[in-house]
């Protein structure tokens, strides 16, 4: 990890370009435009073909039947059934309350005005399937949709040669997803918004996935709404002489392991504590079994912003709008109304970071790259519409 001492303009601009969330590659748009063009024309036989290209799997049949599914059950370990069907009821009771409710106006005579909120029809999530399996991330995605009451909720990832993690298919069936198919890529999201023979046209895609999914789906968004363009995971961390070195540099390696591309950062005013989180994420990178990925993380990614106050520690932290943010200082919650940018805050040393993304009930489908300035987690709301209303008499 690298210490910057101060944000100097330099330093600011970078922070600000720091994820590749907005930019644009022009081979990249290239090749997914092909794509989706193809499977626009040759439907589900461009999606078994690009199977078979970048997957190395040649499908028979694009749909997971209902057999695999409960088969599933019998190879996941109970413990781990257990696990998922606690995590969904958190997610659940999170949130039931976030259920936007209509309205009607009756205050003028001769005048009703309303709002009526209305599911939409159906939403295709997408679950990616690269270096690990993601089954927290079916349920982050289905169960909002099914609270909001959405009548066809289809799931896509990419195929295995060994079969779909069955972890995955669990997750899936706690949720109530409706259908899976075996499909990932831009490919996928040109099949969830187009539609073919097989694979239904929703009228949402939400989920994360690597660069071409994310630029597939800011190119089909229009034909379809979308949640978000999913860059690189992130996390911030706030932290003064109070913090315990040895959690916070595993909290910042909770995210590192996750891609290559991940962003751990902290922000703090104590030159000790910075050190001791150097020292303590060197030791701790030796023992992770995804060394690989979160050594190439810290390094090319991580740093430690050190400054002299705590009003300079959360003005550093606003300006980076972090996707997760912790806040490991004295009284942590009495800082919440001056975070004004972020996708999810962590209170206090012991909500750690992953205790969001696998179990606490809110989502993990969060603003990466800075956008948390403007946008916010996956919700109900984002699997609803809301319709206006205008009646006047004579």
């Amino acid at each position: 990890m690298k210490i910057i001492e101060k944000m100097t303009p330099t330093a600011l601009a970078e922070l600000r370009q720091r994820s590749d969330t907005n930019r644009q590659d022009e081979v990249l748009t290239q090749q997914v435009q092909d794509i989706i063009a193809t499977v626009q024309k040759k439907e589900d036989q461009a999606l078994k073909e690009y199977s078979q290209a970048f997957d190395r799997v040649q499908l028979n049949d694009l749909r997971v039947p209902a057999a695999a599914i409960q088969a599933a059950f019998d190879q996941v370990d109970e413990k781990v059934v257990t696990a998922l069907k606690e995590a969904a009821e958190n997610i659940r009771s999170f949130h039931q309350l976030e259920r936007a409710q209509s309205f009607e106006d009756k205050s003028r005579p001769g005048v009703i005005r309303g709002t009526k909120v209305t599911p939409l029809a159906a939403v295709g999530i997408y679950v990616p399937g690269g270096t690990a399996a993601y089954p927290s991330s079916v349920l982050m995605n289905a169960i909002p949709a099914k609270i909001a009451g959405v009548n066809q909720i289809v799931m896509v990832t990419p195929p295995q040669a060994k079969g779909i993690n069955p972890a995955v298919l669990v997750a899936a069936s706690i949720a109530g997803v409706d259908e899976i198919y075996q499909i990932g890529g831009a490919q996928a999201i040109a099949a969830l918004a187009f539609g073919t023979e097989t694979i239904p046209q929703v009228d949402k895609i939400t989920g994360p996935g690597n660069a071409y999914v994310a630029e597939a789906k800011r190119q089909v968004y229009g034909t379809v709404a979308i949640d978000m363009i999913a860059g690189p995971s992130e996390i911030g961390i706030l932290a003064d002489e109070t913090a315990n070195a040895k959690n916070v540099a595993a909290d910042l390696l909770s995210q590192a392991e996750h891609d290559v591309r991940a962003q751990a950062m902290l922000v703090t005013n104590s030159a000790d504590l910075a050190q001791g989180v150097m020292k303590e994420v060197d030791e701790q990178l030796a023992k992770l079994p995804r060394r690989e990925i979160a050594s190439q993380s810290i390094a090319n990614n991580g740093v430690i912003y050190l400054v002299e106050t705590v009003q300079e520690m959360l003005d550093t932290m606003n300006k980076l709008a972090p996707e997760h943010l912790e806040i490991q200082l004295k009284n942590p919650s009495s800082y919440l109304d001056q975070i004004q940018n972020a996708g999810s805050v962590f209170l206090g040393p012991l909500a750690s970071e992953p205790l969001g993304d696998y179990l606490a009930g809110p989502n993990h489908i969060l603003p990466t790259g800075g956008t948390a300035r403007f946008s916010s987690a996956l919700g109900v709301w984002d699997f609803q519409k809301k319709i206006q209303y205008l009646e006047y008499d004579q």
